[in-house]
């Protein structure tokens, strides 16, 4: 059994069991989340698509840590204008285990 969600913006494929990182989403480390922006479910009645979300379907999902991401470098140069500028950004994620899938 899989299903594709939709969470931050992207879409992921999830299966019970998968550890995934995720745009970061509230709530502590050890409680759960409920994802309901789900756009496909695979199981043992056949295949939901939804038009846009499958209804009343939820991924279930376990919180297992709060971050952020490795610093990375933004540099901006204009060529002989003497115009240079260096800003980092770290990208905050929550990092979840799937516990179960539920259709209805």
């Amino acid at each position: 059994m899989y299903a594709i969600v939709e969470t931050g913006g992207k879409q992921y494929r999830v299966q019970p069991g998968e550890v995934l990182r995720i745009e970061k989403l509230p709530g502590d480390v050890g409680g759960t989340v409920e994802l309901t922006q789900v756009r496909l479910v695979q199981g043992d009645a056949g295949l939901l698509v939804g038009r846009p979300w499958v209804e009343r379907a939820r991924v279930t999902a376990e919180i297992i840590a709060q971050g952020r991401t490795r610093s990375i470098m933004v540099f901006k140069k204009k060529r002989r204008k003497n115009y240079r500028r260096t800003k980092g950004h770290r990208q905050s994620f929550t990092q979840v285990r799937i516990t179960g899938i539920a259709t209805a």
